[in-house]
């Protein structure tokens, strides 16, 4: 975990903000994860701090959201374009 909050100071993921009035703070929580190698054994140990979204209201906390999504037909467009 201090791995992971030093990463995220060094990439300036966060600025510090005064909260608005009738504002609530979102929380967040640490979610954990283990990676293994091939034969079963533990490669390491993932830390990740996340949002509680499910705290956030539309409009105030947030306007929009994104997804990064590609069809699967812009993608074979894109090969037959390449490869012809």
């Amino acid at each position: 975990m201090q791995q992971e909050l030093a990463a995220l100071k060094a990439n300036g993921i966060w600025s510090f903000q005064a909260l608005p009035p009738r504002k609530k703070m979102i929380g967040c929580k640490w979610a954990y994860k283990i990676k293994f190698k091939f034969d079963g054994t533990v490669k390491c140990y993932k830390a990740i701090l996340v949002a509680r979204g499910y705290n956030q209201v539309e409009g105030l906390d947030y306007h929009e959201t994104f997804a990064h999504v590609v069809k699967l037909v812009i993608i074979r467009l894109l090969l037959v374009i390449v490869l012809s």
